[in-house]
Parts: C-alpha cells; sequence; structure tokens
C-alpha cells in the first residue's frame, strides 16, 4: 500500500522538481555586455562630458555602481576584447595583436582551447548572442556560433563601414595609387552576417545592431547572456547628418562633431535596449556592463590628426600604457542585486565580467584558471578589500608594459620614452610626478610582481594586422611565381 502511494506521488514529485528547476533558471540574472569602441573617458555624461547627450547611459550609471577605476587588459581592440571574452589575460595565450581579417586561414583566432564566457553560461542553460564586431579570428573554426554564441549577427573584421551604400562599394586592399592598404579594417565593406549567411543592412549600423538586440532580449524565452559589441565610435567617422549638425551647432569642429554624433547614436540605441528590457520585465534581474574596449585616440606617431577624442583628466589615449589607454568609462547596472547611484574606488578590470558571470550563472568553470574575480561580494562590501593586488598589462612581448596596484603604477610606454615610469597613484592618479629615481625600493617591489605575473605567459608569436597582410600578400606572390615557374618546365602537351 505504501508502495502504492508512493507511486501515486511520484508525478508530483517530478512536476515539484521541474517547478523548482525552472523557478532556480528564472532567479539567475540575464548578462548584457555592451562594449564601445575607442571611446573617450571624458566622452559620457556620467565621466564629465557637459558637451555629448548621453541620457540612457547616465540613467544606467545613477541607478547603478559606476566604477571609477576601471580597466580593460590592453590599450587597443583585438587584445582587449580576448581578455574581455575569456576572462583571461591575453599574454596567458600570447595574444597581444590585431588580427587579420583572413578568412581561410585556420590557424588565425582565438585560440580553441580557450573558452569564451559564452561557452561557460551556455552549458549552464543560457541562451547565448552576439551582436556587433567579432575581431577574434574570421575562419570557420573561430566564427562566433563555434566558440560559444548561439547567435550572431555582425561582422567579423576589426571595424566596418556606417552605411548601407559603403558596403561593396569599393575594393578594400587597394589605394587609388595601386599601392596596398594594411587596415586591420580589412573586411569592413563586406556585408554583415546573421550567423553564417548574409543578413539585411539597410540603416546606420549602430541603430541597426541596437535594434537586433532588442530584438534578441524581446525573443529570449530564457535567461540570456548577450554581448553587444559596439564599432562606434570607431573609425571610420561617419554618422547621421542631423546629429553632427547638433555638435557643429555646440561649437565643434567637424570631425569631433561626427565623433560625437556617434556616440549620441550609440546612446540612443542602448535606450531602445533599455525599453526592451523594460518590456520583456527584465530590468530588474539583468546584470548590464558597460565600458569601452581601450580609451579613445589621441595623438601619436604615425596617428598625429587623431584629435577628436577627449581622454581627461587622464594622459594620452588608444595604445598608451599611461591612464588613457586603459582606463575606461566602466558601470554596472543590476537593480535586484547591486546598490544603486554608488561609486566604487578600487581598480577593477574587464576580467572580472566573465568571473562574475560564472559565478552568478553557476557556469562552467572548469579548464584554464579565471583572471578576474567575482565582484559581487566587493559592490556589495561582503569583502572590503580591494580585489586585485595588482592589474598587469603587456603589449609586443613587453615593448611596453605596466603593472598598477590600488597604490602605485610602474610602467614603460614604447611612444618615444626611454626609461620606465613610477606613480604614486593614491596622491597622483593623473600621473604627473615621475618618482622613478626617488622610490627604488617601490619600483623593485612592483617590478618584481610584474615579473612573477609574466612568468606565467606566453610569447605572442602572432603578427599585427598589417605585417600579417604583407606577409600573406608576399606569399600569394611567391607561390603564384612557383606555379608558374613550374608550369614553364612542363613540356607542351602533343596531340597525335
Amino acid at each position: 500500500m505504501f508502495q502504492n502511494a508512493t507511486l501515486k506521488m511520484y508525478p508530483l514529485f517530478i512536476l515539484l522538481y521541474i517547478l523548482l528547476s525552472s523557478y532556480a533558471l528564472e532567479a539567475r540574472p540575464n548578462f548584457l555586455f555592451i562594449v564601445a569602441d575607442d571611446l573617450g573617458y571624458a566622452d559620457t555624461g556620467f565621466t564629465g562630458s557637459s558637451i555629448v547627450d548621453t541620457p540612457n547611459l547616465d540613467r544606467l550609471a545613477s541607478n547603478g555602481v559606476i566604477f571609477s577605476n576601471g580597466y580593460v587588459t590592453h590599450p587597443y581592440c583585438g587584445p582587449s576584447r580576448a581578455g574581455l571574452l575569456t576572462g583571461r589575460y591575453q599574454a596567458r595565450f600570447g595574444m597581444e595583436i590585431n588580427l587579420s581579417y583572413s578568412p581561410y586561414d585556420l590557424h588565425q583566432g582565438l585560440p580553441l582551447d580557450e573558452k569564451t564566457f559564452a561557452q561557460r553560461l551556455k552549458s549552464a542553460g543560457y541562451h547565448t548572442g552576439i551582436i556587433g564586431k567579432w575581431h577574434l579570428g574570421a575562419s570557420e573554426p573561430y566564427h562566433p556560433n563555434n566558440r560559444g554564441f548561439d547567435y550572431f549577427y555582425g561582422f567579423l573584421s576589426g571595424g566596418h563601414d556606417y552605411f548601407p551604400f559603403m558596403v561593396n562599394s569599393h575594393p578594400n586592399l587597394l589605394l587609388p595609387n595601386g599601392q596596398p592598404h594594411y587596415s586591420h579594417n580589412e573586411g569592413g565593406t563586406l556585408p554583415l552576417l546573421r550567423n553564417t549567411t548574409s543578413a539585411e543592412f539597410d540603416e546606420y549600423l549602430t541603430t541597426a545592431l541596437s535594434k537586433d538586440a532588442a530584438r534578441f532580449i524581446k525573443k529570449s524565452d530564457q535567461p540570456f547572456c548577450l554581448y553587444l559589441a559596439y564599432n562606434a565610435p570607431h573609425g571610420p567617422l561617419h554618422a547621421p547628418k542631423d546629429l553632427i549638425e547638433k555638435y557643429r551647432l555646440r561649437g565643434e569642429e567637424l570631425m569631433r562633431a561626427t565623433y560625437l554624433a556617434m556616440i549620441d547614436s550609440m546612446d540612443q540605441g542602448i535606450g531602445l535596449i533599455i525599453t526592451a528590457l523594460e518590456a520583456k520585465g527584465q530590468l530588474e534581474n539583468t546584470l548590464l556592463f558597460f565600458l569601452s574596449d581601450n580609451g579613445g585616440v589621441a595623438a601619436k606617431p604615425g596617428y598625429e590628426s587623431e584629435t577628436w577624442a577627449d581622454n581627461s583628466p587622464y594622459l594620452n589615449g588608444k595604445g598608451s600604457m599611461r591612464e588613457g589607454g586603459s582606463h575606461v568609462p566602466f558601470i554596472a547596472h543590476w537593480p535586484r542585486g547591486f546598490p544603486q547611484g554608488t561609486t566604487y574606488k578600487y581598480p577593477v578590470s574587464a576580467l572580472d565580467l566573465t568571473a562574475t558571470a560564472v559565478a552568478l550563472a553557476k557556469g562552467d568553470s572548469s579548464g584554464k584558471p579565471l583572471d578576474g574575480v567575482n565582484l559581487e561580494p566587493y559592490v556589495n562590501q561582503k569583502i572590503t578589500i580591494a580585489p586585485h593586488a595588482a592589474l598587469f598589462w603587456r603589449a609586443n612581448n613587453g615593448s611596453s608594459w605596466c603593472v598598477r596596484t590600488p597604490e602605485a603604477k610602474l610602467l614603460f610606454d614604447s611612444h618615444g620614452v626611454q626609461q620606465p615610469e613610477l606613480y604614486d597613484m593614491a596622491n597622483d592618479p593623473y600621473e604627473s610626478t615621475n618618482l622613478i629615481d626617488k622610490r627604488p625600493q617601490l619600483r623593485k617591489e612592483l617590478a618584481t610582481l610584474w615579473n612573477e605575473w609574466n612568468a606565467k605567459n606566453q610569447a605572442c608569436y602572432m603578427l599585427q594586422a598589417g605585417d600579417y597582410q604583407k606577409e600573406r600578400l608576399n606569399f600569394y606572390k611567391s607561390l603564384h611565381d612557383r606555379l608558374k615557374k613550374n608550369a614553364n618546365n612542363l613540356q607542351p602537351l602533343v596531340i597525335e
């Protein structure tokens, strides 16, 4: 009789298990990573701009957490994104360059033994998507659909033109004088992709990406992880005419007005995404991170005209080991789990985004160790010490490098300097007084930290995009010459 009663109750146990499992799944937050491209530190309202309009970002910042010492792992695009996507310093796997768009190279991409946050969350039941810029390999093994993302809409290269009429409108590899054009934006005039096939593109690119992100949110019927990787405000400087005129009327010269218009358009797109989250009833339970992949452009050797971004109060910009290179606008918004209207002052890293998502989603933490930390106990003051004893940077196998603790920073920047620089970050966060000859013991301590970290890294064996493209052209020329020579040595076919 007891056995019969148990059998009758068995379906109830199954139903209760399903309900509890479903509740546990739904209780976990969604994750939305929004990444701008080459955004100047001072070019948002929440970081101090009184010129550019960013009401939606400002709303997220005022209702969330501003990380006033938020950093990415590299001062330019590709390596920074590799660190963000894996939660591991890209120097761990030797990826310190911008990859070229090379769809037939089966070896050029984010190493296949590195897991992305999409792979780690997909195995935990999350619906995963990437919209926008990939820049981590263009051939089939490295395609986002093969790196944990269920859905992809965007482009595989490092950049893209912004208006539909520009797509396939001009050759991308030759300049008017017939010379090769070397750029990691190679592929920037190709059609967009939806997963593995060509996709529609009939409006300003930033708007198209934003609308697709809103659609992704509306269609998701399970917890989701979306990586919205804008290419704005990265060059080429393209923006809607009305927005350019708006900033021209505010007294900005043409290039900066166009750049600010690109930021304005991105913010409007983020407004569409906030509206989609609200309509879905998911704004409260979505952990939204916003940051830039590196600092805004700044004049440097070879790029003297790139003056349109504002990284103040920090020095230099994109490509530099000074603060302007990697100290970026950085916020988190999660009303259900994070405090609102607060500023977190200890240094945090883009590496922490993956670690936080994996911990909160109960995702796959196996494999190679993550370098980031779960930020939840820190921002909620459960842990009151700094999340990191030190953060580290390395470019081009150490031609430039940096180590930063909460109190100090030791760096070598390859843009025309002859010796390392040392700064007291607690009292001199804007790097105005170089202490390299005054604090030898501090210099030694920071150097030891960097050397210990670097001992666990791999050398970068990949070529920078421009160098890779030159080698590729030389390879094809050599192959062509060899085949032609072999053909000339063949005996003519004679038919009798």
